[in-house]
């Protein structure tokens, strides 16, 4: 469970909610024990045929999909979130696509690991789109509701502690 999505999502209204890079699927549980009717959808065939094992409900629908080519399975979600979903600067166009996702009145959450973090374990942060560039996609429709750097409070591989950016956004009705 990511503790970001605790801490952004647990006020919202359920709805409809796109779980992007959602693996074995612990948010899109979160999200569909809280009443959301969520579309969860990851790369990984082996992770979306293990989500679908753990919860085969009718509350959850589990997709592979790879968004660089793929289109989103839907539109006008209440919530489009995406924790730790490094898309290649070479693919920005894929957070096109999560930012025309969320429709009138909803929520748009990401969360990546700061920089700092990130060199710590080998990767460039520059090579990955950010919380800031989700942030330049979002027009005068939008309401930045936060947009910081926090403490993750759960240790990353290694047992090495890094802070998460993370960027809420609204989309106006």
């Amino acid at each position: 469970m990511n503790p970001s999505l605790i801490a952004e999502a647990a006020d919202l209204a359920p709805g409809t909610a796109l779980d992007v890079g959602s693996g074995e699927g612990a948010d899109a549980r979160w999200l569909a024990e809280r009443g959301w009717q969520v579309t969860a959808i990851d790369i990984s065939q082996v992770a979306v045929d293990r989500a679908r094992e753990i919860s085969p409900g009718p509350e959850i629908t589990w997709l592979q999909a790879d968004l660089v080519v793929d289109a989103v399975p839907g539109r006008d979600f209440g919530l489009v979130t995406a924790h730790y979903f490094p898309i290649h600067v070479e693919n920005r166009g894929v957070a096109t696509k999560l930012v025309e996702a969320v429709g009138p009145g909803g929520t748009l959450l990401v969360v990546m690991h700061a920089p700092e973090g990130v060199r710590a374990h080998g990767f460039d942060p520059d090579d990955y789109v950010q919380p800031a560039d989700f942030a330049e996609l979002l027009g005068d429709g939008w309401e930045i509701i936060t947009h910081e750097t926090r403490p993750r409070g759960i240790a990353a591989g290694g047992g090495h502690h890094v802070d998460d950016i993370v960027l809420r956004a609204r989309r106006r009705p």
